[in-house]
């Protein structure tokens, strides 16, 4: 027992390090992470450490894919989500596709279904690229594109293996896996939109700041188990949970506790990023060990391993080029209807139907639906509606110009596409009948630690080399500025202004948190200046909460 908290308390230190001083060694800490695993794997006397898949997939992915989302702007996710859908789905599923091609010609006994098995291990990628990206300073919609691929593509991945497991023992019917898929991901986001909604609303109630962030440590499971248990994607559930609470939180959570919330959710996620990284390495000398007495060899293993990361990034790189070319194109669309979606904004401004008519008809993806719905008949609030609607795609062009991608942009993209945990994970799922099976779990963690350190340690390089699209920060200071003034307008209403100054600061700040959230809700500005400002927000919150509670009328 002793010798176990030692370990513990060695792993953790280790974590803590890597995290706080990886950054200034210009070393992401996942990659640190792992070498020391592999060495401290090396040392004579450490026994071999195997860890069971189903903890990784079940008990460490949904809290961190959760974590994730909760912090992915919902807004910015809606925009790129054809991107990202493509990235996390079709690329998925292409790459499981010609790897297993691959792997078929290369070892005919392996077969097809098992190929495909592997090469749906190998597809999706790691969150780690995001940190390094946001480090270097790469532009926001990179890093929402790149994260929301990671929180996506592990569900697809993991329903393409389980159908070649099952094409591999003859039991495979391809409309039936189509089916599968749908019902999979269909029941994970009604589970888990109704789980993080219902507890929100559970949380807003709760008095005590530590009980309710208590609360929030089990909705990733309280979403991902029912999830699983009706067939559907645990971890497809845990991210809709994440982004519902980070979409309704600032509605109905007070500022205490969404505050304690990010304080403490973010201690978690680096423990358990580095745990599993660490354990990654920890693992290779009984991989080693058990690919040993197989009769592929550990040579071939490596070739095997440089082959399937070289054809993973030809297939990305011929998939992400296009789809820098198809937003490309989307955006120029956009820009021509900009100026008639100006129109239609001023025309429903002046609730002029007819305008709004003339000038729907002329902007191009304007919607016929919308246009028809503009009718002199409307009431107040329809009109209201319809306002919203107009300046919501409004910005939602003005957000794709402002952010234009390029080829650069798209190299970026196709290195930060490394493997990581998942892969090794889900390898280890295989089952025990599978030809070679040793050999392909030692490959899927060859592959892994390839992508990591290799792409992994020259996405920094590629950066300053290729120079991506980067933050404009003389816009998010122009936003800023823009921000403070729309705020600075609201007044608190001569029925709030008594009850002392600290209550009429408190209500004024209350108030303006409304209006920014219907900011936010209308997409005007950047998500990074709306997060800082509702963080400025919520904290001259707290402190003033505080002050109240320490008067005698409290």
């Amino acid at each position: 027992m002793e010798l176990l908290i030692l370990a513990g308390v060695f792993a953790t230190a280790t974590i803590a390090v890597t995290t706080a001083f990886g950054p200034r060694w210009g070393v992401a800490a996942p990659l640190l992470l792992v070498l020391i695993g592999i060495v401290v794997s090396t040392i004579p006397g450490v026994p071999p450490i195997e860890v069971d898949p189903e903890l990784v997939l079940a008990g460490v992915l949904p809290p961190l894919l959760y974590s994730s989302a909760v912090s992915m702007p919902a807004m910015n996710f809606r925009r790129e989500f054809n991107a990202i859908g493509g990235l996390a789905v079709l690329l998925v599923v292409v790459s499981s596709l010609l790897l297993g091609a691959v792997f078929d010609w290369i070892f005919p006994d392996l077969g097809f279904a098992w190929g495909v098995a592997l090469g749906a291990i190998l597809s999706p990628t790691d969150a780690v690229a995001i940190t390094i990206a946001r480090r270097v300073g790469v532009s926001h919609r990179i890093t929402t594109i790149l994260e929301g691929e990671s929180l996506l593509n592990d569900a697809t991945a993991l329903v393409v293996l389980r159908t070649a497991v099952a094409a591999a023992a003859l039991t495979f019917s391809f409309w039936e896996a189509v089916g599968q898929f749908l019902w999979s991901v269909l029941v994970a986001v009604v589970v888990g939109g109704l789980v993080g909604a219902l507890v929100v609303r559970l949380r807003a109630g709760f008095p005590d700041v530590t009980a309710s962030t208590l609360i929030s440590f089990t909705v990733p499971f309280l979403a991902a188990v029912p999830a699983t248990l009706l067939h559907g994607s645990g971890l497809v559930a845990a991210v809709m949970a994440g982004i519902v609470t980070g979409r309704s939180g600032p509605h109905h959570l007070p500022a205490d506790q969404r505050l304690s919330d990010y304080n403490n959710w973010r201690t978690v996620t680096v423990f358990l990023e580095g745990a599993i990284f660490l354990l990654m390495g920890l693992e290779m000398s009984a991989l080693v060990a058990d690919a040993s007495v197989g009769t592929t060899g550990l040579p071939l293993v490596a070739l095997l391993a440089i082959l399937a990361v070289v054809v993973l990034l030809a297939v990305r790189s011929a998939y992400v080029f296009p789809l820098i070319g198809v937003l490309r194109w989307d955006a120029h669309r956009a820009r021509k209807s900009q100026s008639h979606l100006r129109d239609t904004v001023q025309a429903i401004a002046a609730r002029n139907a007819e305008a709004v008519l003339r000038s729907l008809r002329r902007a191009r993806g304007a919607g016929p639906s919308v246009a028809r719905r503009a009718a002199p008949r409307f009431s107040e609030g329809r009109w209201h509606r319809l306002g919203q609607r107009a300046r919501l795609m409004l910005n939602d062009i003005d957000y794709v110009l402002r952010q234009p991608l390029s080829w650069r942009d798209g190299v970026v993209m196709v290195v930060a596409g490394m493997r990581g945990a998942v892969t090794v994970a889900a390898a280890q799922t295989l089952p025990e009948e599978t030809p070679h099976r040793a050999e392909l779990i030692l490959l899927a963690f060859t592959v892994a630690l390839l992508s990591l350190l290799v792409q992994g340690g020259s996405l920094v390089p590629v950066v300053r080399w290729v120079r991506p699209s980067t933050p404009d920060v003389a816009d998010q200071r122009r936003q800023q500025v823009a921000l403070e003034a729309a705020l600075a307008e609201v007044t608190t209403p001569p029925e709030q202004e008594s009850g002392g100054e600290l209550r009429h600061r408190l209500a004024l700040i209350q108030l303006r948190r409304e209006r920014l959230l219907d900011l936010q809700d209308e997409g005007v500005y950047d998500a990074t200046v709306l997060e800082k400002t509702l963080t400025s927000l919520d904290t001259a919150e707290v402190g003033l909460r505080l002050k109240l509670r320490n008067q005698p009328d409290w």
